[in-house]
């Protein structure tokens, strides 16, 4: 039977929950536990896939075809681990479930209520998540004293009473804010979160207090009087220089070693981080750096690319350089000169998205980066727009476009998938997860896997249309790469250009800290041979 390890916020958001929940889960991984990680949002939306970037962040999907919260993306980054549908539970997922159970008649004609049924359900995913793991970390989204958020709360506190209070560690995540006028920490934030939690019945085991400033021993002593926990459980954790820093911090004050003990489990040894310690030592102390222009519809908010940073970090990790990515706001570049916007970059990325705002200036992006010989990378949307700039520009099909901008194009080189043609509905029916694709031996995409078959994550309803794929490739754009048994294209690239390539789906979200995915890491080495005037020029 799995223990479990219960992570809740409270004060404010975007207190590091989920950068908690992936440390302490690379923690125990490290210790030799199996583990797994799951995120439980009290929003209505059955999942994450109609959400707008701007308020969410970016749609992480699961080689199963889940859209998922972003911080599903956090925990298979720390712990290396494949996730999946089962790992993301949102109210909107419970609440369907058990009204189509109503319906079906599967309560006998009993009153349906949030108790038991509710938080049934919830525990009963828990279980099964559970089953074959050592520990199972659930993160609790929102903060403590949302409305939305009481039946999760309510679900796991039962917890202690179903799978045993020596089975449960609940740690919960706060702020310690420092008060400007009175130069001071304070510490009744903390103290509030913890009441409104006992309230509803759940003691806190651990506390992990968020503050800017150093806490000395006389305060951590005071939250644990007011907070009844012992003073050694009040964990502190400060901005560090990589979110990949952050277990080792928890390491030194022995996080990982209260939950053992809490848990009942072996706690000898300590955890072998030194590949961990490799990332870090790279990250912080490399001696050189690449700039990657990040050309895209959403990049004023730093989520909604946060999968595409990390794996240009990896990547730059795993050849010893710094890469700062410049945020270049597609739109803005439709009125503006864009060679001085992508001055002296080393390297052009354009993302993923939805929608006719700001495609112009990514065609204008793209068609600078192919005529100046800057290493270009384009994934998902990106990809299509690096289709439509070719036929355009060098291929002369006036008014070539995608028919998600233009359906009336004279020559829809990215067209809609026959799959997609009748769907009306927006949740869950993209083509989305993990398909297996063909490469085509001696291309640059073959170089930069080293295998022949690979398998992607997807998120689209648009695809290259084939009915231009022989004239394209005769203007010299070459296909690379092709879904297995479905002849969709998934991979094109240029030869002659120091690196130009673009792929339908989105390797970002299989990129690893350790393991950087190969196109990011072939694309930053194109980036690092123009910044030394190499083969990248």
């Amino acid at each position: 039977m799995a223990k479990y390890v219960f992570i809740t916020g409270g004060v404010v958001s975007s207190l590091g929950k989920g950068i908690t929940a992936g440390s302490v889960g690379t923690l125990l991984k490290k210790r030799g536990l199996r583990v797994s990680i799951i995120k439980m949002d009290p929003y209505l939306n059955v999942d994450a896939g109609t959400m707008n970037p701007f308020q969410h962040g970016e749609v992480f999907v699961t080689d199963d075809g889940a859209e998922t919260d972003l911080d599903l993306g956090h925990y298979e980054r720390f712990i290396d681990e494949t996730l999946g549908e089962q790992n993301s539970i949102t109210t909107g997922k419970i609440y369907s479930n058990v009204i189509d159970r109503e319906r079906r008649g599967a309560y006998l004609g009993g009153t349906v209520q949030v108790i038991p049924h509710i938080t049934n359900d919830i525990q009963e995913r828990l279980v099964r998540a559970g089953e074959q793991q050592d520990v199972l970390i659930v993160e609790i989204g929102g903060t403590v004293g949302d409305i939305e958020g009481q039946p999760f709360l309510e679900a796991i506190r039962q917890m202690a009473n179903r799978v045993g209070r020596e089975n449960v560690v609940y740690c919960h995540v706060t702020l310690v804010p420092w008060l400007e006028a009175a130069q001071e920490l304070k510490t009744k934030p903390t103290q509030h979160s913890v009441q409104e939690l006992r309230r509803i019945g759940i003691l806190p085991n651990i506390l992990v207090c968020r503050t800017s400033r150093p806490m000395d021993q006389e305060m951590k002593n005071k939250i644990a009087l007011f907070c009844t926990v012992p003073s050694d459980a009040v964990i502190e954790v400060r901005d560090e220089p990589t979110i990949y820093n952050v277990p080792f911090s928890l390491h030194r004050q022995g996080l990982d070693t209260q939950i053992l003990r809490a848990l009942g489990l072996p706690c000898g040894g300590e955890p072998d981080l030194s590949d961990w310690r490799r990332v870090v030592d790279r990250f912080m102390n490399a001696p050189d750096a690449v700039e990657i222009a990040l050309v895209g519809k959403y990049v004023q908010h730093k989520d909604a690319y946060l999968s595409v940073v990390e794996a240009l970090y990896h990547a730059g990790v795993h050849h010893g350089v710094k890469v700062r990515v410049r945020a270049v706001e597609s739109a803005e570049l439709e009125s503006s000169d864009v060679g001085e916007s992508l001055r002296d970059v080393d390297g052009v990325l354009i993302p993923g998205g939805f929608g006719s705002r700001g495609i112009e200036g990514m065609i204008g992006a793209i068609r600078y980066a192919r005529e100046e010989g800057i290493p270009l990378f384009g994934i998902c949307l990106g990809m299509q727009m690096m289709v439509v700039e070719y036929a355009r520009n060098v291929c002369a099909l006036a008014g070539a476009h995608s028919e998600e901008m233009d359906p009336a194009s004279l020559h829809p080189v990215i067209h809609l998938m026959q799959e997609q043609a009748h769907i009306d509905k927006m949740g869950g029916t993209m083509r989305l997860g993990a398909y297996a694709c063909d490469l085509v031996p001696g291309t640059l995409a073959a170089r930069c896997y080293g295998v022949l078959e690979i398998s992607e994550r997807h998120r689209h309803r648009y695809e290259f249309n084939n009915a231009y794929r022989e004239r394209l490739e005769a203007g010299g754009l070459r296909v690379s790469g092709v879904c297995r048994g479905r002849n969709l294209v998934e991979i094109v690239e240029l030869p002659g250009h120091p690196w130009y390539l673009g792929g339908q789906f989105h390797g970002e979200l299989k990129s690893r800290p350790t393991r950087p995915h190969p196109l990011f890491a072939d694309f930053i080495g194109a980036a690092v041979r123009r910044r030394h005037g190499g083969e990248g020029r």
